[in-house]
């Protein structure tokens, strides 16, 4: 993991009552992911998840299930089973550079163990410190809390 910037980056980390291995695969198997990658009652679509580096992370979302917007466009750029994920959204799923997006970011993803199951550590990191504070302002805290917990009650349901 590499050293975290208080000027650019934001984080949320917890203990995830469940294995690595059970939190490894709610953010890999789509099936999975998109029972809690959007904050509820908001509904996900995986379009695609290619989990391996240079893989498309494309996903939508619904208010009502039926219509569905994009969501993330992006792709991963570091993979290592059960213990961390690296995906960026400033390079698309088609290796170009994205569109604009609200706040270019890259999000670290890391599993570590821990006496009570999983260390859960996300680090989302920012080119500048307009974009950190921006994305804290569109409610990184909140969004980012609420799909933790969902990820975490999915994890600890399926490890029961």
């Amino acid at each position: 993991m590499t050293t975290f910037d208080p000027r650019l980056d934001l984080t949320i980390e917890r203990v995830i009552r469940a294995p690595r291995s059970v939190v490894w695969r709610a953010w890999t198997e789509p099936e999975r992911l998109q029972q809690w990658w959007v904050p509820a009652p908001t509904i996900a679509r995986i379009d695609s998840l290619d989990v391996q580096p240079g893989g498309a992370f494309v996903t939508s979302m619904s208010d009502d299930g039926d219509t569905f917007v994009p969501h993330a466009d992006g792709l991963f750029l570091i993979v290592e089973p059960q213990a961390r994920l690296v995906f960026t959204n400033a390079i698309s799923s088609t290796l170009r550079p994205a569109a604009p997006a609200p706040v270019p970011m890259a999000a670290e993803v890391s599993l570590a163990e821990h006496p009570d199951g999983t260390l859960y550590r996300v680090v989302v990191r920012h080119g500048n410190p307009a974009d950190r504070d921006r994305h804290e302002e569109l409610g990184f805290f909140d969004g980012w809390s609420a799909v933790t917990s969902a990820l975490a009650a999915l994890a600890e349901n399926d490890a029961a």
